[in-house]
């Protein structure tokens, strides 16, 4: 077989790295669409696809907000939490 150098080798650095900032960034996104659906819930929609009335964009952005920070906090722990001697055992 071939001997290739492995990404790691070639980057200098761990892809891992930007997966965890990529993690945070797409969860904030997530967040900011639900804060951009809730407060213009009272606007007309103009144009568009699909359609949607207030109350049906505020359920839709409470439900973006919520999974934004789920991901935010599930990702933060995945990534960015110490690690401990007990969780090395497991």
């Amino acid at each position: 077989m071939l001997n290739l150098p492995t990404t790691e080798e070639r980057l200098g650095k761990s892809p891992q790295r930007l997966v965890r900032y990529f993690v945070l960034l797409m969860a904030s996104v997530y967040v900011g669409l639900g804060v951009w659906l809730w407060w213009s819930a009272n606007s007309p929609s103009v144009g568009g696809i699909i359609q949607l009335g207030p109350i049906t964009r505020r359920i839709l952005g409470s439900v973006f907000i919520l999974y934004g920070l789920v991901r935010f906090g599930r990702g933060y722990q995945a990534h960015f939490r110490k690690k401990t001697i007990s969780d090395d055992n497991d």
